[in-house]
């Protein structure tokens, strides 16, 4: 391969990894995280709100909106049922 086909390669692979970092598919506990906070925030809810509604700590509800903490099943199940929604709303782009 000529030098200048190498380089376009190198090239071509470079957009195609900045692409797929900037574009990848969110994990679980992003996606449930932005689910989280668009449906409260549609209701007009605080965190504090939501907190109460699902039986959790306020502090709680924040670290998980930030994708910070995994949460467990049990949470997810409190979450849902505040916001009276089933649970693969919260996995569906």
């Amino acid at each position: 391969m000529s030098t200048f086909h190498l380089s376009t390669y190198r090239m071509s692979l470079n957009r195609l990894y900045f692409f797929r970092l900037c574009f990848m598919a969110m994990s679980a506990r992003e996606l449930f995280a932005k689910r989280v906070r668009e449906l409260r925030q549609e209701r007009g809810w605080s965190q504090d709100d939501l907190a109460d509604e699902a039986g959790l700590h306020r502090t709680y509800i924040g670290t998980v909106e930030r994708a910070e903490q995994s949460i467990t099943l049990d949470s997810v199940e409190k979450i849902a049922k505040a916001f009276k929604v089933p649970i693969k709303e919260f996995f569906e782009d």
